[in-house]
């Protein structure tokens, strides 16, 4: 244990030392900033240790300010918090460095806030359009998925849709995902960013063939989403084209639901369109209003009105269905659905909860589908190996890995395949390529393990024992505790590895042979389209938002449409009064 009175010893040595040598390390390590405008003088500061934030609350406190009101500029630049932690020294700054600072009204903060959060926005928008673009790449035209899910096109009734253009795929998929991830952002009340995002996802659908696009009740219902922006941000500028909205809207439903909904009852087999139905009339009336139709404005308001009222849950239906033990949430939804029909209710959320454990068997099924196709690799078109292939060769008799390297070499053309496995001579090398690739998988894995463990603390001769001994990284870890428990003096690496110090099974030259099948499984998981660098975190939030629940487009919570049906009809009979 170091000695506390010999820390404040050499302490007042070195600080002794400095003072004897010279002034000059002192006024290296001080330097003076002069300001001009809104506060003039000198600010004498550390550039190393100082930062633009500390700075520029020092000339605020000087000029009697709040930070936020000074704006600094240095070397013909305004200077922003984009990077907080860096030193004045990092931003350029030397001795007797000249900056203007300027103080800001908050007409003038608000403005710049302003300007920043429509950075912010266009930067998010931008996010949000690549990753939804790569994303679509890699799934729509079958790649082998990176991710442990896959991305796949589902009627309203869950069945899945299958269109043979690739185009047409890529443009449909882009766009409900946009689309999807616009109504998440209603949902948090983000409405300028959701318009933006609606708009690219109708750029999507536009692209697609009309034939696919006119039988799904997805742009009419992203139309209606676009409107409910417009009047969310009270943009009475829209007001021309969200008429123009409303109508293609109103006759893309009737085309997909038929004229009384009946199409869309048979796919759902419940009244489920109430809400939509409901938002698209209270749109219109606003519409109406706004355009001096008032007699046009009444009509649709009160037809609103109607189905806003059939849309009330009661508390005595909603208690039966709590008392049950369903969640509110669950239970308002179901009422809503079945017309508060009690037993209709029941029937829905048992169905409900069959539809959620079979997505969720189905998804467990594909995730592991998906671990075993990258296990084997991807195809040299970046496919994965058809499973349903494997099984069938697996069925003749052949080994499993051997069969799905087979299937991955020749693109799942069984034949080939078949050709491949049957020819000795082709089997045989077929199966040292096999098990060259696997011992150099072995000793990747190795040599990650015991980079590990020396990470840990551990000598590296113990850490390379250790895993050779073992089957997981676990088991050699618990070898290292028990001879660490049962040694004191186990040997701790406090050196560096060296970069040669490669396990005894590293690739030989005989290996690099098969550099060919090597690359690809080194790939297996990469695009030529994904080379870039991944925004993980975007691709992740767009994939969350896609729930595969095909009545979550109905679901709708109406509050805000109650409340503007009833201030509408106010402001028509205060008309009508005049």
């Amino acid at each position: 244990m170091t000695n506390p009175s010999n820390s404040m010893e050499e302490a007042k040595k070195t600080c002794s030392s400095a003072s004897i040598g010279s002034s000059a390390t002192d006024s290296a390590a001080k330097a003076k900033v002069r300001i001009a405008g809104a506060w003039s003088g000198a600010v004498e500061v550390e550039l190393e240790a100082w930062t633009l934030p500390m700075l520029r609350e020092e000339v605020a406190r000087r000029a009697a300010v709040a930070p936020a009101l000074v704006k600094l500029i240095f070397g013909g630049k305004i200077l922003r918090d984009d990077d907080p932690g860096k030193s004045l020294a990092q931003l350029g700054f030397k001795n007797n460095a000249r900056v203007l600072s300027i103080k800001q009204d908050d007409q003038g903060k608000a403005i710049d806030d302003q300007a920043a959060a429509e950075d912010e926005r266009a930067k998010k928008l931008a996010r949000i359009k690549d990753a939804a673009k790569a994303l679509t790449e890699r799934h729509a035209d079958g790649s082998l998925p990176m991710e442990n899910y896959s991305l796949e096109l589902e009627n309203q009734s869950g069945q899945k849709m299958v269109l043979e253009s690739e185009s047409d795929r890529k443009s449909l998929m882009l766009g409900l995902m946009l689309h999807n991830n616009a109504r998440s952002l209603i949902k948090k009340q983000e409405f300028r960013q959701a318009l933006d995002v609606l708009l690219m996802g109708e750029e999507a659908l536009s692209l697609c063939d009309p034939k696919f696009t006119e039988i799904v009740d997805n742009v009419p219902m992203l139309q209606l989403d676009v409107v409910w922006c417009y009047f969310m941000l009270q943009d009475i500028s829209c007001l021309a084209v969200a008429g123009v909205r409303l109508n293609m809207a109103r006759k893309g439903f009737e085309r997909c639901h038929g004229k009384d909904s009946d199409r869309l009852k048979l796919h759902t087999g419940y009244r489920a369109e109430h809400a939509i139905y409901l938002r698209l009339e209270l749109l219109e009336g606003v519409v109406a209003f706004h355009s001096n139709n008032f007699r046009e404005a009444r009509r649709a308001l009160c037809s609103a009105q109607a189905r806003y009222a059939q849309l009330q849950v009661p508390d005595e239906g909603l208690s039966i269905l709590i008392g049950m033990g369903y969640k509110e949430n669950k239970a308002k939804r179901a009422l809503r659905m079945t017309g508060n029909d009690i037993q209709m209710a029941v029937q829905f959320l048992v169905e409900e909860q069959d539809k959620k454990i079979l997505r969720e068997q189905e998804n467990l099924q594909r995730e592991a589908e998906i671990r075993q196709q990258q296990k084997y690799g991807a195809t040299p078109m970046n496919k994965p190996i058809d499973l349903q292939l494997l099984d069938y060769l697996v069925s003749l008799s052949f080994q499993r890995d051997l069969a799905a390297e087979a299937l991955r070499v020749n693109e799942n053309d069984t034949q080939k395949a078949l050709d491949l496995l049957t020819d000795p001579e082709r089997n045989f090398l077929l199966q040292s390529q096999l098990e060259n690739r696997k011992k150099r998988r072995r000793a990747r894995r190795t040599e990650a393990d015991v980079k590990e463990l020396v990470s840990m603390g551990y000598d590296r001769s113990s850490a390379v024992a250790a895993v050779a001994r073992s089957q997981t990284m676990d088991e050699a870890l618990n070898i290292l505790v028990g001879e660490s428990s049962g040694n004191n003096n186990l040997p701790i690496c406090d050196q560096p590895m060296d970069a040669g110090d490669g396990p005894s099974n590293a690739p030989s030259n005989e290996d690099q042979m098969d550099e060919g099948i090597e690359e690809d499984e080194e790939v297996r998981h990469t695009h030529p389209r994904d080379k870039a660098m991944r925004d993980k975190a975007m691709e992740d939030e767009l994939a969350n938002d896609l729930t595969g629940d095909a009545l979550a487009d109905y679901d709708i919570e109406v509050t805000k449409e109650g409340e503007a049906i009833a201030e509408y009809l106010a402001r028509l009979d205060s008309i009508a009064n005049e």
